[in-house]
Protein backbone atom coordinates (compact mmCIF):
# COMPACT_ATOMS: atom_id res chain seq x y z
CA UNK A 1 0.00 0.00 0.00
CA UNK A 2 1.41 3.70 -1.09
CA UNK A 3 0.51 6.89 -1.53
CA UNK A 4 -3.14 8.22 -2.95
CA UNK A 5 -3.09 7.76 -6.18
CA UNK A 6 -4.77 10.47 -8.61
CA UNK A 7 -7.81 8.28 -8.65
CA UNK A 8 -8.02 8.13 -5.19
CA UNK A 9 -7.85 12.16 -4.86
CA UNK A 10 -11.07 12.12 -7.97
CA UNK A 11 -13.08 9.76 -5.85
CA UNK A 12 -12.75 11.85 -3.10
CA UNK A 13 -13.67 14.92 -4.66
CA UNK A 14 -16.91 12.87 -6.13
CA UNK A 15 -17.87 11.72 -3.44
CA UNK A 16 -17.56 14.87 -1.37
CA UNK A 17 -19.42 16.47 -4.40
CA UNK A 18 -22.56 13.86 -4.28
CA UNK A 19 -22.73 14.30 -0.52
CA UNK A 20 -21.98 18.20 0.55
CA UNK A 21 -23.71 20.02 -2.14
CA UNK A 22 -26.98 18.44 -1.48
CA UNK A 23 -26.40 18.95 1.79
CA UNK A 24 -25.44 22.76 1.57
CA UNK A 25 -29.10 23.18 -0.88
CA UNK A 26 -31.05 21.91 2.03
CA UNK A 27 -29.57 23.55 4.39
CA UNK A 28 -29.92 26.63 2.37
CA UNK A 29 -33.47 26.25 1.73
CA UNK A 30 -34.50 25.94 5.02
CA UNK A 31 -33.17 29.30 5.99
CA UNK A 32 -29.59 27.92 7.35
CA UNK A 33 -25.82 28.94 6.05
CA UNK A 34 -24.46 26.00 3.27
CA UNK A 35 -21.65 26.02 5.17
CA UNK A 36 -22.83 24.45 8.21
CA UNK A 37 -22.60 21.48 5.14
CA UNK A 38 -19.03 21.18 6.03
CA UNK A 39 -19.68 20.11 9.50
CA UNK A 40 -20.57 16.47 8.09
CA UNK A 41 -17.43 15.50 7.40
CA UNK A 42 -17.04 15.52 11.07
CA UNK A 43 -17.58 12.21 12.89
CA UNK A 44 -19.91 12.69 15.90
CA UNK A 45 -20.50 16.68 14.95
CA UNK A 46 -23.00 15.33 11.83
CA UNK A 47 -24.75 12.88 14.68
CA UNK A 48 -25.50 15.98 16.42
CA UNK A 49 -26.08 18.35 13.36
CA UNK A 50 -28.66 16.07 12.63
CA UNK A 51 -30.43 15.97 15.27
CA UNK A 52 -30.45 19.91 15.85
CA UNK A 53 -32.07 20.36 11.95
CA UNK A 54 -34.55 17.85 12.14
CA UNK A 55 -35.85 18.78 15.54
CA UNK A 56 -35.17 22.54 16.16
CA UNK A 57 -36.61 25.70 14.44
CA UNK A 58 -36.01 26.52 10.96
CA UNK A 59 -35.20 29.95 10.56
CA UNK A 60 -37.06 29.72 7.18
CA UNK A 61 -40.31 28.18 8.18
CA UNK A 62 -40.66 30.30 11.85
CA UNK A 63 -40.13 33.36 9.67
CA UNK A 64 -43.30 32.85 7.89
CA UNK A 65 -45.01 32.02 10.96
CA UNK A 66 -44.59 35.13 12.89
Amino acid sequence: MGALSIWHVILLVLILTVVIYPISKILSRAGWSGWLALLWLVPLVNLVMLWVFAFGRWPAVSDKTN
